[in-house]
């Protein structure tokens, strides 16, 4: 079981161990007495861990399983064992002294793959050097590296906001470069952190930086990046952060990028010029070093950030998370099975609740086995070997065992009554 805990900051607990175990339960005991359950296995990740499928022998990733993106949130991703039904359990009406009983099935075993993506309602993102490092330091308490050289932060950095009523969380990602969608700059690395933010701040470098970029190009390459990685992030919400207003002759600058930024807003309302969208960036003018429109580039992200998430939860009201679609998906695929035919008059059958039937069938005991047949013919299973072409004394396999079909129908008064 994984459980998202909001102490733990990262998977480094993972990164070199790989395999974990459940303690054993124990067995039953005479006067009907159940055995106890084993310990369930927790680990604790982070929030905003996902979880994937993964296929250690092909070394491929599966579709997601979770998305742990609550403190104390959990996912049962392998499913500890069960123990057999003692023979008082089979007791009818028509049958006092059952002599058989079920076996035990084994737990589960899986692996899987974690990923873990910042769990941030803000991130500031642009060119190395742009000053996202200085402006989240001026925005909340993080202590970010701060120096006047590209990529000084090579992992993001969270800070906590606080304006006027509105509490939320910004992420500083590393500076993107062009290519970064193809994994350029660790590109990959740091968009997907990206991905779960209500809104991107988009920081400008309005000085153009040592090597006299030019601000608009720079407003450009980085939404192509993003609408390259994922198109979504194109259409995410967006606030256009010009910073290092305070430095000399970036007049014409920032009056440019205004024009860009315009045209930008445009083009989102589909050209018509005096349409509002939600989704129309804006833009504000801001100093890092000196503060000069900080508060006001806070207190409008908050107002934002607060707006969108109260739709978030207004969409996702009612609604199964991921997780337990999965879940239920899981469920409902170890109800069927498959036939297929191995060669003339050979065939196997797959699926994972047939499969525990049989791992649970006594073979030594006749009474169990009888009762196996009856089950599969609940099951349809009859039916389904003779439209696969199975015929009298074809030989049926299911796992390491295998038997001998027989198509004429079983009498039910035997088992009447009987919890199957």
């Amino acid at each position: 079981m994984l459980e998202a805990d909001s102490r733990v900051s990262s998977l480094i607990d993972y990164r070199f161990k790989h395999h974990f175990k459940a303690t054993r339960g124990t067995h039953g005991k005479g006067s009907k007495m159940n055995g106890a359950n084993g310990e369930d296995l927790v680990l604790k990740v982070p929030v905003g861990t996902i979880v994937r499928e993964y296929n250690d022998e092909t070394k491929e990733t599966g579709e997601a399983i979770a998305d742990l993106t609550h403190d104390g949130e959990r996912i049962i991703a392998a499913r500890g064992g069960i123990g057999g039904r003692g023979n008082t359990h089979f007791v009818t009406s028509t049958r006092r002294a059952p002599a058989f009983a079920e076996l035990g099935v084994p737990a589960e075993e899986c692996w899987v793959e974690l990923e873990m993506k910042l769990m941030a309602d803000a991130a500031l993102v642009g060119v190395p050097s742009a000053g996202k490092s200085s402006l989240i330091a001026r925005m909340s308490a993080a202590k970010p590296k701060i120096a006047d050289y590209p990529f000084t932060t090579l992992v993001p950095n969270l800070g906590v906001v606080k304006a006027d009523e509105y509490n939320y969380v910004v992420a500083d990602v590393p500076g993107l470069i062009e290519g970064a969608h193809e994994g350029k700059g660790l590109g990959h690395e740091f968009l997907r952190h990206v991905e779960r933010c209500a809104i991107i701040l988009h920081v400008i470098d309005l000085t153009g930086g040592y090597e006299g970029r030019d601000p608009v190009e720079d407003y450009r390459i980085i939404n192509n990046e993003l609408k390259a990685y994922l198109p979504e992030l194109a259409e995410r919400p967006c606030i256009v952060v010009g910073n290092k207003v305070d430095a000399p002759g970036v007049e014409d600058a920032a009056r440019r990028l205004e024009e860009e930024v315009r045209r930008d807003s445009v083009e989102r309302a589909g050209g018509n010029e005096y349409a509002e969208s939600p989704l129309n960036p804006k833009v504000f003018f801001t100093s890092a070093v000196t503060g000069k429109g900080v508060d006001a580039l806070m207190k409008a992200t908050g107002a934002r950030v607060a707006e969108l998430r109260e739709a978030q939860r207004k969409a996702l009201e009612g609604q199964e998370h991921f997780d337990q679609i999965w879940q239920h998906r899981r469920d409902a695929k170890d109800k069927k099975f498959k036939v297929t035919k191995l060669s003339e008059g050979v065939f196997r059958v797959t699926g994972k609740q047939i499969e525990r039937m049989v791992i649970q069938t006594d073979w030594e005991n006749d009474e169990a086995v009888t009762f196996l047949q009856h089950r599969f013919k609940r099951l349809k299973l009859d039916e389904a070997l003779e439209a696969a072409g199975a015929c009298d004394g074809d030989e049926i396999r299911i796992l390491e065992c295998a038997f001998e079909f027989e198509s004429a129908r079983m009498r039910e008064d035997d088992f009447e009554g009987m919890d199957i």
